[in-house]
């Protein structure tokens, strides 16, 4: 049968003492501080005392509209009542505590997981924020004008690789291949709460392999010989970072985006994020007639779905320029048919080859 631990555990003891301790060896950073910030803010005051046997369904529901109605924790000075948390959030928080209550019936602690009996949150279907990216031209007058800058090598690599923020500065040596023009996406630079720390890349399909292309090679390889001149003639390691200060040190992400927010402001070009520099690479890859499955591929999405769905914008255009190009070959094709009947008119058969024909016609049929 199901085994049950006398101890009365409550569910802060559990979530603190117990579970946590064991998903900071098993995700990702960034998910765990999302655990450890939800648990203090709004689990354990609200059910942090509460035994975990005597957890019901109905309690986790109460919890769930108390946090829709009023769970934003307020700010110091801000006045009114107070707002209700997203149900996005909400329903992370419920993922969160399915997951650790699972773990506890899984292993005996408790005789049943009340989260699961409970309604989950509804999630409200959100208007996707429209893309931005630039165009061609706006992109490479960014470029120009971060050329001076000693990153400037860490955008140009972000711009034609469409890589993340943290994958760009979590890329070692190791991961790129020169000579077979590839890059390799094993692992990504992160912050969690300000901290920097290496990462694996979020999931399966980013980690993935993209080709670049012989310009990008020769910056890199450029960037290289840099990096060896400023290290007294000691080429990098293979497990250095690419992207690095002058002290070998890389530079805090949050710093990089900034310098790009900067850079933008002092050209005229739209008011894009680092972020977008990646919707950028997609988008003139979709623009200039590159599958979706290929653009998808390149930047390591789930599926080719969900390519679509984020870049359903240019599809119209794409789909303008397929019926444009099914219509061009047909009239090439129907030109060239015209053609050949202009140059090779077809011979008038003379009086005797009309009536043999007539002739062998006739007594073909009969």
């Amino acid at each position: 049968g199901e085994t049950v631990v006398s101890e009365k555990l409550t569910l802060e003891q559990y979530l603190r003492d117990r579970w946590l301790p064991i998903q900071e060896a098993r995700v990702r950073p960034s998910t765990f501080s999302s655990y450890r910030r939800n648990i203090e803010l709004h689990v354990v005051p609200a059910l942090g005392k509460r035994p975990l046997d005597q957890l019901s369904p109905e309690d986790i529901d109460v919890f769930y509209a108390g946090l829709l109605k009023s769970g934003r924790k307020k700010r110091p000075g801000e006045k009114g009542p107070a707002k209700g948390l997203a149900p996005k959030t909400v329903h992370n928080i419920h993922v969160m505590l399915n997951k650790a209550l699972s773990d506890a019936a899984r292993k005996g602690t408790v005789v049943r997981n009340v989260v699961a009996l409970a309604d989950a949150p509804s999630l409200v279907a959100r208007k996707r924020p429209e893309i931005k990216a630039w165009e061609v031209d706006q992109l490479v007058e960014f470029l120009d004008a971060i050329e001076s800058h000693r990153l400037a090598p860490a955008f140009e690599f972000a711009a034609n690789t469409g890589m993340r923020r943290g994958e760009v500065l979590g890329v070692r040596w190791r991961d790129i291949d020169l000579d077979a023009r590839r890059v390799s996406v094993r692992q990504a630079l992160v912050s969690v709460s300000y901290k920097v720390s290496i990462s694996d890349v979020k999931t399966g399909t980013s980690r993935r392999t993209i080709d670049i292309e012989e310009d990008l090679v020769q910056v890199l390889r450029d960037w290289r010989k840099f990096r060896t001149e400023e290290r007294d003639g000691v080429d990098p390691a293979p497990d250095d970072l690419v992207f690095v200060k002058a002290d070998g040190t890389s530079p805090h992400p949050d710093i990089f985006s900034q310098l790009f927010d900067r850079t933008v402001a002092k050209i005229d070009v739209p008011d894009i994020s680092l972020h977008d520099l990646r919707h950028t690479h997609a988008t003139l890859l979709l623009k200039s007639g590159v599958p979706v499955k290929v653009v998808s591929e390149r930047l390591g999405h789930a599926n080719v779905a969900f390519t679509m769905n984020v870049y359903q914008h240019v599809l119209p255009g794409m789909q303008a320029a397929a019926a444009e190009t099914f219509s061009l070959l047909l009239r090439t094709e129907r030109n060239k048919a015209g053609t050949s009947t202009d140059e090779e008119p077809m011979e008038e058969a003379d009086d005797d080859e009309s009536a043999d024909s007539d002739d062998t016609d006739s007594e073909a049929d009969g």
